[in-house]
């Protein structure tokens, strides 16, 4: 009797993604299984045809040869490395499916848990408005797990090794089944790892780790700001007995300037001027990052007026054009007057007295006939 298509058996399209293979397995899993099913053969034989079907479109591999040349792409008697005939434990591929609900996890072909990976590491690096705006490269001091110098990570005492685990027989998980759940947990013996170390390494005590600080050269690329990460790979805690490393991520944050405040591509600033430079006009110097520019203030400039000065902002670490920096002025009252330059302001005043204040105070002339509007609204 021929097989039945795998996609059928599942109800998937070819086009199926593994997301919703893993879910139509799931589902019929729990239908036919035999711890539900009671012992009914015709269930068992479905729920066997099912689980081939899942293990052949699970694989990349073996879901390509049967794509190209069906069951026999697949046939382990063709020698293409197929499923296997299904005599396998009902448990070990449901338990597969519902691992992550119960918290066990995949188990490799060969036996024994996958290698645990180091633990990411956060180092925050402060910065000034200078560095992060033109870049640089510095050292920074990272307290970390590294591997054990003495035993090369793996945890024994040199001259010996691991040995697999006796609870779990190297898988790293021990099943326990609950109706038809089968429930996969961490081993008690040799907590995940499917080894034990009979005689532990005296410097790291079997952790395959130990303590060091480790000085790490990072580049600051140019136009970085706060909140900007920086991924060191492989340079994060050592994995245990002798896993990858995990990575390190330096968390920029930017300190507060003086003068500029930063906003996204541009900068800002404020810049006194004086009274007569307001009214005369005139040229000031004005501070950016590369040094002094020159910026003509027109006569008449009002406090709080915006000068843009084109390309004198920041370059954005991912592109794009330099942003500007924004000049507010504003007006300085003099202070620490003597009677002569008092007396002179008094005459000044005068001199804006009746007609002339339309004319040389025009938004203080607006603002007074406002008001006395206001107030003969309120008598009328």
């Amino acid at each position: 009797m021929s097989k039945r298509d795998y996609y059928e058996v599942l109800g998937v399209s070819k086009g199926a993604d593994e997301k919703e293979i893993k879910k139509a397995y799931k589902r019929l899993a729990m239908k036919y299984h035999p711890d539900r099913t009671q012992g009914d053969k015709a269930m068992e034989e479905k729920f066997k045809e099912v689980q081939e079907a899942y293990e052949i479109l699970n694989d990349d591999q073996k879901r390509a040869a049967y794509d190209q040349y069906g069951h026999a792409g697949v046939d382990p008697n063709r020698g293409a490395g197929g499923f296997g005939g299904g005599n396998g434990d009902f448990g070990d591929i449901f338990g597969d499916v519902f691992g992550d609900i119960f918290g066990g996890g995949r188990r490799g072909g060969g036996g024994g848990q996958r290698a645990q990976r180091g633990s990411d590491l956060r180092y925050n690096l402060e910065l000034s408005l200078e560095e992060a705006v033109k870049g640089k490269e510095l050292e920074i001091k990272v307290p970390t797990l590294v591997a054990c110098d003495t035993c090369d990570g793996s945890g024994a005492k040199k001259g010996t090794s691991a040995k697999t685990c006796g609870t779990c027989q190297g898988h790293g998980q021990v099943t326990m089944r609950q109706g038809f759940f089968a429930v996969q947990q961490t081993c008690p013996t040799c907590n995940g790892r499917g080894k034990i170390i009979p005689e532990p390494c005296p410097k790291c005590h079997g952790d395959g780790r130990i303590e060091k600080s480790k000085l790490l050269k990072v580049k600051i690329p140019a136009g970085v700001d706060t909140g900007d990460r920086i991924r060191l790979t492989g340079e994060g805690e050592a994995g245990m007995h002798g896993a990858p490393a995990g990575d390190l991520y330096v968390q920029v944050h930017v300190k507060d300037h003086p003068i500029f405040v930063r906003d996204g591509n541009n900068l800002a600033c404020e810049v006194p001027i004086s009274f007569s430079i307001a009214a005369l006009g005139g040229e000031i110097d004005v501070p950016t990052l590369d040094g002094r520019v020159k910026l003509k203030i027109p006569s008449e400039t009002q406090t709080e007026k915006m000068f843009r000065l084109r390309g004198k902002g920041v370059q954005s670490v991912r592109g794009g054009g330099v942003g500007d920096l924004v000049c507010k002025v504003v007006v300085e009252t003099p202070v620490n007057l003597s009677e002569k330059q008092k007396d002179l302001l008094r005459q000044l005043d005068e001199s804006w007295g009746g007609d002339g204040e339309a004319t040389h105070r025009p938004k203080s002339k607006g603002f007074f006939d406002g008001v006395k509007k206001f107030f003969d609204d309120l008598t009328g």
